[in-house]
């Protein structure tokens, strides 16, 4: 594939390499976009990393930028042998189980290790290549020159160019859920890079989840290793409030393991701003608000907690204090007009 003219691309800056670039977020919402202007991408269950090459160097840098190259050195090394001289990727890094989809749990295990089965950097986005930055030019232009990059190196399976669909949000969506992805992202074409979370970017879920802050854990009844049920809570306005407990979704291992990190940050009081009124929290285990857990749920309940939630896993790559209630957003152009 010939390699593209940055110098031609709309947008393209000569300038030098940031150190550091926070990633664009998206905006939830119900609906997906429609209309010709919006690109639509398979929403990834997996870590958000930013990669940066400079000359032979790879750094993987998470949302909040800490440096996670060490635990990623397989997707490190694939990215090196991109043909760039130095280059800014946006992308997440999964794992895909036997039917090709993303697997978080087994992304978790997978982590500072050499093992590289089924580890995949879907990269999709670019906004930094070879002297140019690329924060200006059209989304639909980046994906150009992205997907000419990814390609030019075909031979490694690690890196691999995250493919978008044009045309009717709706179909992609529906698509997607009924193969059991989390969802979609969808995105306006000619939008720059910005780095905020703005309603230029949309995403759409098939099921509620989001991540909640671990406030302490519940001892168990049923005589199951390290703890019954962890005690969740997201922040509102600057305070943490009660959103419920989580008691399903663990191996015997991580409820021994986790119960080891809580107690390292035990406390003898609670962290909610105000006492919860579940009395199943009368013998509950306080712990400072330092660790996220990621939780897939039914719904929310009229008393803003959580129904059926089942753990997915630790996230490591949030402040917590980041942690907030997420609800759909919805834009006046995502909404369906009314038949008339």
């Amino acid at each position: 594939m010939a390699r593209l003219d940055i110098k031609k691309i709309p947008g393209a800056r000569k300038a030098p390499m940031p150190r550091f670039v926070s990633p664009q977020l998206a905006t939830l919402v119900n609906e997906p976009p429609s209309g010709e202007k919006w690109l639509h991408e398979l929403k990834f269950d997996g870590y958000r990393m930013l990669c940066h090459v400079d000359r032979g160097k790879v750094q993987v840098w998470s949302r909040n930028e800490k440096d996670w190259t060490e635990k990623f050195l397989g997707v490190a090394e694939a990215v090196k042998s991109l043909p760039v001289t130095s280059a800014i990727l946006d992308g997440e890094i999964v794992v895909v189980d036997a039917q090709g989809r993303a697997s978080f749990q087994k992304l978790q295990r997978s982590m500072g290790t050499r093992v590289t089965s089924g580890l995949v950097y879907q990269v999709f986005d670019i906004i930094y290549l070879d002297g140019f930055n690329l924060t200006k030019t059209p989304l639909r232009q980046r994906k150009s020159l992205l997907e000419n990059v990814c390609k030019a190196n075909s031979s490694h399976s690690l890196v691999q160019y995250s493919e978008h669909f044009e045309g009717s949000g709706d179909a992609f969506f529906r698509q997607a859920c009924e193969y059991g992805i989390e969802g979609i992202v969808s995105k306006l074409a000619d939008s720059p890079y910005e780095s905020t979370r703005s309603r230029n970017w949309l995403k759409i879920k098939c099921i509620k989840r989001q991540e909640f802050v671990i406030a302490g854990y519940t001892p168990s009844s049923k005589s199951l290793p390290g703890f019954g049920a962890l005690i969740l809570g997201v922040y509102e306005k600057g305070k943490l409030v009660h959103t419920g407990r989580v008691g399903t979704g663990f191996t015997f291992k991580q409820r021994s393991e986790l119960k080891k990190k809580l107690d390292t940050l035990a406390r003898k009081t609670s962290p909610f701003a105000v006492i919860p009124k579940d009395p199943g929290l009368r013998e509950a285990h306080w712990t400072e608000p330092k660790l996220i857990a990621e939780v897939a749920f039914a719904e929310w309940t009229s008393d803003g907690s959580v129904r059926h939630p089942s753990f997915q896993g630790l996230r490591e790559d949030k402040d917590p204090k980041e942690v907030v209630r997420e609800a759909p957003n919805n834009p006046p152009n995502t909404r369906k007009k009314k038949p008339v």
